[in-house]
């Protein structure tokens, strides 16, 4: 599935001046590494997001929101966010701050 190129440029465009930035090709998409770790995904026309796990509950409950499901399981601090919650700037960096705000405490991948 070949994701947004526009809403990865809106990423990119966000995380612009966030030092140490990576892109990786995942999650049928395109992932953003900030510090070597999962931060925000384009995944076709949905974002998906690394956050707080004790967040993921309450916000997969919002209209346009889904967990991430891997292997049968709901994954807690994984989210999709589909277009509709995200047109507006004012809540596209809402939701990409939300992912931010979490990075310094998420664990990092084993290499």
């Amino acid at each position: 599935m070949a994701y947004n190129e526009k809403l990865a440029d809106r990423v990119r465009e966000v995380l612009a001046d966030i030092p140490n930035v990576e892109e990786k090709k995942m999650f049928r998409g395109v992932t953003f590494m900030v510090n070597d770790k999962m931060c925000v995904s384009v995944s076709g026309d949905e974002l998906m997001l690394r956050l707080d796990p004790e967040l993921t509950e309450q916000l997969t409950e919002e209209n346009g929101t889904r967990p991430m499901v891997h292997g049968g399981k709901h994954m807690k601090g994984f989210i999709y966010i589909s277009e509709e919650r995200f047109r507006s700037k004012k809540d596209f960096d809402h939701w990409i701050q939300l992912a931010l705000e979490f990075n310094p405490k998420a664990k990092s991948s084993k290499k």
